[in-house]
């Protein structure tokens, strides 16, 4: 089977061919700030991104001759995980989506081109994937309902590839992903759902390189109104310039990871304190699966650096098998769900606007 995919970013669009789940090309075309500047809505990109594929795929004499196309899913409203085939509903809550995003314009790439040659294009997992129990979705104020937003591609795709590992189906596992990069998002996944996650991406769970995580409820509220931010500021100390950015002025983790090799007290504080927080939602999670947990799997490109996974051990030992599988490959998890619809493997899901 012959597969596009398609992974537009905030600064650039991935693109890939696989021969099943072989990989025969890839492009990342990027797209500078000078070109970005001219436009002033995220949908206003799109005949642009368009045309610098078509010049990739035309430069690399990439005939548009696909099996499928499968491209990485927006913020739609939240759905069930799963592969979904393009509609015009989903299509039209990308284009119309609160939240902007390049990703929003995935869809509608994919699908211009698959009606071009007359194949199916999919989208699969989105980042707003929801399948939360409902206890999980209540908190303590009516009004603000927890939310699943999370690396939710990557997080089912490594998932799927450690059952195979053991020759078992994932939808007979419980386990435990934890997705260590700029965002950190822990998902308890119980047989092929996953039923609580902390919301990655607006203020919850561990902090991460970038974002705050959990922060007290009431010194946020008095930090909201003391005057010395604005809304847009607040936002972006949750989800920007939070977590290590805040306390150390960089994300670069492996940097560092240098200065507290050099001796530097404060540095290994903070690294400290963001990897304690993770191994408390691992073990948040671990409960969520009513402590019966068949492997922890540490993935994202955290999970490169033997020395946090030093750290994370210590705490977490001990609750289940722990597995390292670093790194995030979007395009290959994109493929794989397009090969396993093509197949049969996977059943289609059905989007519904709600």
């Amino acid at each position: 089977m012959k597969i596009l995919v398609i992974n537009p970013g905030s600064t650039s669009t991935k693109l890939a061919v696989y021969e099943d789940l072989t990989p025969v090309w890839r492009e990342s075309i990027f797209h500078s700030s000078r070109e970005l500047t001219k436009f002033h809505h995220i949908n206003e990109q799109y005949d642009y991104r368009r045309n610098c594929m078509l010049n990739a795929l035309l430069r690399a004499n990439i005939p548009m001759a696909f099996d499928a196309i499968i491209a990485r899913g927006g913020l739609l409203r939240p759905t069930p995980g799963g592969v979904y085939r393009i509609t015009e509903l989903i299509k039209h809550d990308l284009w119309h989506s609160p939240v902007e995003h390049a990703s929003n314009l995935a869809a509608w790439l994919a699908d211009e081109f698959a009606r071009q040659i007359g194949c199916p294009s999919f989208i699969a997992d989105p980042v707003v994937t929801d399948e939360l129990r409902g206890i999980a979705r209540l908190s303590g104020i009516p009004e603000l309902p927890r939310q699943s937003v999370f690396h939710a591609l990557n997080s089912r795709a490594v998932s799927r590839r450690y059952a195979a590992s053991i020759k078992q189906n994932y939808e007979e596992l419980d386990l435990v992903v934890a997705h260590l990069g700029g965002g950190i998002s822990v998902s308890a996944h119980h047989h092929g759902r996953v039923v609580d996650v902390n919301n990655a991406l607006d203020g919850e769970g561990p902090f991460s390189p970038e974002r705050a995580g959990t922060v007290p409820a009431r010194q946020l509220v008095d930090l909201c109104f003391s005057g010395k931010y604005t809304q847009k500021e607040i936002q972006k100390l949750l989800n920007g310039k939070g977590g290590l950015m805040a306390h150390l002025g960089t994300t670069d983790v492996q940097t560092i990871v240098r200065w507290v090799h050099a001796g530097n007290k404060k540095h290994k504080l903070i690294l400290e304190a963001m990897v304690y927080t993770i191994a408390k939602q691992i073990g948040a999670m671990h409960v969520a699966l009513h402590g019966h947990t068949d492997a922890i799997i540490l993935t994202g490109g955290i999970a490169h650096n033997v020395y946090v996974l030093s750290l994370l051990r210590e705490w977490i030992e001990g609750l289940a098998r722990i597995v390292v599988i670093p790194g995030e490959d979007e395009m290959g998890a994109l493929a794989m769900n397009a090969l396993g619809a093509l197949k049969g493997e996977l059943t289609l899901q059905e989007y519904r606007s709600q």
